[in-house]
């Protein structure tokens, strides 16, 4: 084995771990779930990776050319074409164990996204979870999509006064800008004390790049 050979090993050994973190902390909040809505899923939703795990999942959004290439991955089992802040009249109170949005609310106006958690809290039986960058983010339209402008910071200290308790993902909050990509040069390097960041903004996420939220309704 050369040594190119050998600094990818032990890279993979080093950070894959801290690279599936967010994936990781998704998968142990969902399980023993049976049945999931994911509102505002988008076109390549972080729920891709276990889905065929849960019984019934259902994507929501508004935008069909990103329902068209979720739907043609398959990640979810069902559809809905749907303004996000219609999914109250859409779907019964207790009607899902759990309900997530991921990078969602802050595409909405600070009323708007506080009127949606109100309608997922309804909606699910067992569990909330929102993922959300931390404070404000600038983010312009992308794809010509209009929905992916960014319009509403959310901090741990509100959603905490929510009833949500807050996990610090993607690692110190300086390293990343728009669509969490790292700012400084050479990338590659500071990717990796991104990632060796995260141990400690795992619990300190008032210095995370972004938050996740869940609320345990039972």
């Amino acid at each position: 084995m050369g040594i190119k050979d050998t600094l990818k090993k032990l890279d993979r050994r080093l950070f894959d771990g801290l690279r599936r973190q967010y994936i990781d902390f998704l998968k142990s909040e969902v399980q023993g779930l049976d049945s999931l809505l994911d509102v505002g899923c988008g076109s390549d939703s972080p729920v891709k990776y276990f889905s065929d795990r849960i019984g019934r999942c259902v994507g929501v959004d508004a935008f069909q050319p990103s329902i068209d290439s979720s739907s043609t991955k398959r990640i979810h089992g069902e559809y809905r074409l749907l303004d996000v802040l219609e999914i109250g009249k859409a779907f019964p109170d207790r009607s899902f164990d759990g309900v997530v949005a991921l990078d969602l609310i802050e595409h909405l106006p600070k009323p708007e996204g506080l009127a949606l958690i109100a309608m997922m809290e309804r909606i699910a039986r067992k569990k909330v979870i929102v993922f959300t960058p931390n404070g404000f983010l600038e983010q312009r339209e992308h794809y010509g999509n209009k929905y992916q402008v960014h319009q509403s910071g959310w901090t741990t200290e509100e959603m905490r006064s929510l009833g949500y308790r807050v996990t610090g993902v993607n690692g110190w909050k300086p390293l990343r800008g728009e669509s969490a990509n790292i700012k400084w040069r050479p990338g590659w390097l500071w990717m990796r004390i991104s990632l060796l960041s995260q141990p400690f903004t795992r619990t300190h996420p008032r210095s995370a790049f972004a938050i996740l939220c869940i609320k345990d309704l039972i």
